[in-house]
């Protein structure tokens, strides 16, 4: 059988996800979520893809996203989350792409999480770039910060140090807000094979934020041009619970109905 051409029309951009998350593999939720993303051009994008996928844009223009968080209760199947070890600060560093089937989907280049366990298992389970890394999240009031510094593989010397001003909710998210955050997939690449796991969570509750202070060079480490002045785009959210799925079985697979998470 023949296989689809990279030609292939990008899946639309829904706020919901387009499969279902009845067979999950992994369960967790992503909290204090910080989203950072600086414009970029796709030819330089395009060489840190894995096989199979391509970047995906908006008007021409693809984009770099520093993503900072909290891991909270990481799950196996339908098991609980562990309180402990599945649950510790990350800072990734994403791409935007597309596949052969028209799948949106994210391409990390890196991941930078404090549990060394579970960077152990990211990296020989999934073949994710996970790094250990010492990393704080502290909150006062609207503010929130979040630093790292690598650990190991390593290279050392590499680190960020973030801090933003939590803004007004978004109740009518931009085209490009949408673009940067409903993304309803990973692509990888698993012993040199195309990976496409699916992910399904509530809409998310997102609210512009105040770049307060930015000092990184996980971007640059991670193979990619340095960012170049502020970013377009700066959000957060309070965060949602999530789960990583199989592919679907057909393409037409409905969701089920689900209670969308509000911000309190």
């Amino acid at each position: 059988m023949p296989q689809p051409s990279l030609s292939v029309e990008p899946e639309p951009i829904t706020v919901d996800p387009p499969h279902c998350a009845d067979r999950p593999l992994l369960t967790q939720s992503w909290l204090d979520l910080t989203f950072l993303h600086w414009p970029a051009d796709p030819a330089d994008v395009a060489p840190l893809l894995p096989a199979g996928t391509r970047p995906d844009t908006l008007h021409g223009i693809t984009y770099i996203g520093l993503v900072a968080f909290r891991m909270h209760r990481v799950g196996w199947f339908r098991l609980p989350g562990i309180p402990y070890l599945g649950s510790f600060p990350e800072t990734n560093v994403r791409l935007y792409s597309v596949d052969a089937h028209g799948r949106r989907g994210v391409v990390f280049r890196s991941l930078d999480a404090s549990r060394l366990i579970p960077v152990a298992i990211g990296r020989i389970a999934f073949r994710l770039p996970y790094v250990w890394s010492r990393m704080k999240i502290h909150q006062q009031g609207t503010t929130i910060t979040y630093t790292s510094s690598r650990r190991r593989p390593g290279p050392r010397n590499v680190y960020s140090s973030l801090a933003i001003q939590v803004g007004e909710r978004v109740w009518a998210p931009t085209e490009l807000e949408h673009f940067l955050t409903a993304r309803w997939g990973m692509h990888s690449a698993f012993f040199g094979r195309p990976l496409y796991l699916p992910n399904a969570h509530p809409r998310w509750p997102l609210h512009r934020a105040e770049l307060l202070h930015c000092d990184e060079n996980l971007v640059t480490t991670a193979g990619l041009p340095a960012p170049v002045g502020a970013p377009a785009s700066v959000l957060y959210s309070p965060g949602v619970p999530v789960r990583f799925t199989r592919p679907p079985r057909t393409p037409t697979c409905v969701p089920t109905p689900r209670t969308h998470h509000r911000a309190t």
